[in-house]
């Protein structure tokens, strides 16, 4: 057994100062193109007639696209590590002719078949949803994000309706 030598190299600091703030640019630029190009091709893999649509401003991008009985919006608040995703749709509108039952099936539910997404309450709508920063997200989790909401929203929301329906 032979042991191996270990070599070091000095880098020169500013080249590599420059260097780096360039390759940091790049990789910045890239991360924005591609959460946006991710979570397009996502939406037109499962958008039905054609319905997505987007809404870019100074404050992110939002996208709206119908699943099944379901509408899904999708938001990215902008391209830093700290900006968020966020993915959620209506299944239930409040007040509903039993409030209190209905929440504990939520919470019930919440336990054991949302995965990564939950239900949550938005302006009197009752919301699937998920949320989670851009900081390391790949393609696959922005995938299964869309998805899973999207999946989970239509195969309840008739369900909810017909069980708990409106006051």
């Amino acid at each position: 057994m032979t042991a191996s030598k270990s070599t070091t190299q000095k880098i020169s600091t500013d080249t590599f100062s420059s260097e780096e703030a360039i390759t940091n640019e790049l990789v910045e630029d890239a991360a924005e193109t591609n959460h946006i190009e991710v979570i397009e091709t996502v939406i037109s893999s499962l958008e039905e007639d054609d319905s997505a649509m987007v809404s870019k401003t100074d404050t992110g991008h939002l996208w709206k696209f119908c699943y099944g009985s379901v509408e899904v919006f999708v938001q990215l608040t902008g391209d830093k590590e700290d900006d968020i995703l966020t993915v959620w749709s209506c299944v239930l509108t409040l007040p509903t002719k039993n409030d209190s039952g209905l929440m504990q099936k939520l919470l019930e539910m919440n336990w054991s078949g949302t995965f990564e997404t939950c239900f949550g309450i938005n302006d009197k709508q009752v919301v699937v949803l998920t949320q989670r920063t851009l900081a390391g997200l790949t393609p696959t989790e922005i995938s299964r994000a869309i998805t899973l909401v999207a999946t989970i929203a239509d195969e309840n929301n008739q369900s909810l309706v017909e069980e708990f329906g409106a006051a």
